[in-house]
């Protein structure tokens, strides 16, 4: 006799986590620093064939916004410094695809940096605000162990009103 199992289903009032439902995708840090690369060329290349450069650039706002939503929280680290490397690498490589000799292609890349850099900040702003509404926050107790920064730590907690120098007048 063979037995047959029937699908559990949650009931119906609670809801799967979003890491357990069907269908749903997480990148992993480097897969998604690897999908907005391959974003980053293909718009830059569809911009060069097409004269259109506001192409490349949309298309790179829309990739950063989209690898940054569905990227693993543990990956989000890689992902918010990634963007604006992800776009140098990306016009360096369709420059020299699409540029007839290395001078062209040289000039080409900072031509392209030069007039994307509203959109690389725009780009790396929203990666930012996505991963710390999704729950990043960046590690600064580095930051306060480095020599450089303990002395400015203490320099403008010595520099507040109040704080240091204070005489007493009776």
């Amino acid at each position: 006799m063979t037995q047959t199992r029937t699908p559990v289903h949650p009931a119906a009032g609670t809801r799967m986590p979003p890491h357990l439902r069907p269908g749903s995708v997480k990148l992993t840090g480097r897969g998604a620093i690897v999908v907005l690369f391959a974003a980053c060329l293909l718009g830059l290349l569809i911009a060069d064939w097409t004269g259109w450069s506001a192409v490349g650039d949309a298309l790179f706002l829309m990739s950063c916004g989209v690898v940054a939503y569905y990227t693993k929280a543990s990956g989000l680290r890689n992902v918010v410094v990634s963007p604006p490397l992800a776009f140098l690498g990306g016009a360096v490589c369709a420059e020299l695809i699409t540029a007839p000799d290395t001078f062209s292609a040289a000039t080409g890349v900072l031509v392209a940096l030069g007039s994307s850099a509203l959109w690389l900040f725009t780009g790396t702003g929203l990666t930012l605000v996505i991963a710390l509404s999704r729950g990043y926050r960046p590690d600064l107790s580095a930051l306060a162990a480095m020599p450089v920064f303990a002395n400015l730590t203490g320099a403008i907690r010595n520099a507040r009103p109040g704080r240091a120098g204070r005489t007493r007048r009776r």
